[in-house]
């Protein structure tokens, strides 16, 4: 199976268009959404209506905003003032039939194929972050599939876990460039983020996204120049905080 691998999209349509467009021609059976539609970006229905045109080739799974967004009241209080208010506008803003779209994506984590899962922050916890080594050797404690699709941190990585000779190897390495083609050794265990679409947080604000080759184990990252300017100007044109419309500008 050959999939689209899509993350943290945040209301950013001019980022989710630039990401569709050059996907548009490489072959794939399906589309893996690791969570996270709305919030922080002022264009919560438009996203909302691209994912639901591809209709039963999405497969997703919530992400923390979404959560929020559909009830406020589940981890509002976790968020920052900026991203608190964004969700707060999102939920104001959503259609009757998005806001159904919304609340249909399950929790994670979901398993795709025997030997691939996605899940937004970790395996165990959607709200959890995976930055280090140390954390995503706890969350390969909890996972048996060799690929597993995260997303949450905006941040394009791979960790990698081996046995070698009964010793456990584990590293990890951000994934940076315009095109990035990784091959899986399936002796191994991997997790993988592909970025985030719509609010990259890696210094590079280029849309990020992945494709995966399931029977070939291939991962590509690609990195995608959108019009970032344009997403800014509707977030202010919102009435939605400066620091999340400048942020775009500097993939931070």
């Amino acid at each position: 199976m050959k999939y689209l691998v899509i993350s943290d999209i945040h209301g950013n349509l001019e980022a989710f268009r630039a990401v569709l467009a050059h996907a548009a021609r490489k072959r794939r059976d399906a589309v893996l959404f690791l969570g996270d539609a709305v919030g922080y970006g002022a264009a919560p229905n438009q996203v909302i209506e691209r994912l639901r045109e591809m209709g039963a080739a999405v497969i997703g799974v919530r992400g923390n905003h979404d959560r929020v967004v559909i009830d406020p009241g589940e981890g509002a209080v976790f968020f920052n003032p900026h991203a608190r208010r964004a969700a707060h506008w999102s939920s104001e803003v959503l259609t009757a039939v998005n806001r159904r779209y919304l609340g249909s994506i399950p929790i994670g984590p979901r398993q795709v194929e025997d030997d691939l899962i996605i899940c937004h922050g970790s395996p165990t916890d959607e709200d959890e972050y995976l930055f280090s080594e140390m954390e995503a050797q706890a969350a390969f404690a909890h996972v048996t599939a060799s690929v597993t699709f995260f997303g949450h941190s905006h941040v394009p990585c791979v960790f990698e876990r081996a046995e070698v000779e009964g010793q456990e190897s584990l590293g990890g390495m951000l994934l940076r460039g315009t095109r990035v083609v990784i091959d899986l050794d399936p002796s191994r265990q991997y997790l993988i983020n592909p970025g985030s679409v719509g609010q990259p947080r890696d210094r590079d604000p280029r849309a990020s996204y992945g494709m995966y080759d399931s029977a070939a184990r291939r991962f590509t990252l690609y990195r995608v120049i959108y019009n970032v300017e344009a997403a800014r100007r509707r977030i202010l044109a919102a009435g939605l905080p400066h620091l999340l419309a400048d942020r775009l500008l500097h993939g931070a």
